[in-house]
């Protein structure tokens, strides 16, 4: 089993910058992804960033250029740096960490970006 925890959510003007962070913790393979993931009222979630273990990103065309996901491998933790943000961008935010055909998702966190 895996324990994703969550933080740094919150409230934001447009234009402003916001970090969420996962901690993973539990079971956790060397060869892994971490993900954040998000979903906004009414849509399907979505991947935002993608991480793996091998050291490659990927990114959703509509945060490209924006936002950065980034890991600590010592502490078995993934990041997202929002910059930039846009009222578009508000949503519930998912950490994702995938190994050994397994899927975990973190609680959450909200994003709200204000106009």
């Amino acid at each position: 089993q895996v324990q994703l925890v969550e933080s740094g959510g919150g409230l934001v003007q447009a234009g402003g910058s916001l970090r969420l962070s996962c901690a993973a913790s539990g079971s956790i393979f060397r060869i892994n992804v971490m993900s954040w993931y998000r979903q906004a009222p009414g849509k399907q979630r979505e991947l935002v960033a993608r991480s793996t273990s091998g050291g490659s990103t990927n990114y959703a065309d509509s945060v490209k250029g924006r936002f950065t996901i980034s890991r600590d491998t010592a502490k078995n933790a993934v990041y997202l740096q929002m910059n930039s943000l846009k009222p578009e961008d508000t949503a519930v935010y998912y950490c994702y960490y995938g190994a050994a055909l397994r899927d975990y998702w973190g609680q959450g966190t909200q994003v709200t970006v204000s106009s």
